[in-house]
């Protein structure tokens, strides 16, 4: 994008929201200064903010310090969320596969692969090789 706005393909980028330019408000910033470098407006539709204005302008910083506020929000509800979560006892994660090993041990003496165990059960054929290992200690 800044390629074509160097060549001057356009005079003004048009953007859905202004989550789509940046992260954080130095992003911001710096998008809208090396747009304005090489005369290239900027419009977000969402926020209804048009940078060929000097309130257009200031509306854009100001929409981008309320962006950045509200991912840090999200971010530590996120965070708060799941240490509750830990604090209940709930597991976090991967759900655990319990194997049944009686029944691998069964299809193995039948002559199934290890290919064939992994399928039937579902797992990987490493964690197929683990679980054979495992049973002839």
């Amino acid at each position: 994008m800044l390629k074509d706005a160097v060549r001057a393909k356009f005079d003004i980028l048009m953007s859905w929201d202004v989550s789509r330019l940046g992260r954080s408000l130095t992003d911001l910033v710096n998008v809208l200064d090396d747009l304005h470098s090489h005369s290239v407006d900027l419009y977000l539709h969402q926020q209804a903010v048009d940078t060929t204005t000097p309130t257009g302008k200031a509306m854009y910083q100001m929409t981008g310090v309320f962006a950045e506020f509200e991912r840090s929000m999200i971010s530590e509800r996120v965070k708060a969320g799941l240490q509750r979560a830990k604090d209940q006892g709930k597991k976090l994660g991967r759900p655990e596969n319990i194997l049944n090993e009686i029944l691998i041990e069964t299809d193995r003496h039948a002559g199934l692969s290890i290919r064939q165990i992994a399928g039937k059960y579902g797992i990987s054929i490493g964690k197929a090789h683990k679980v054979v290992r495992g049973l002839r200690k």
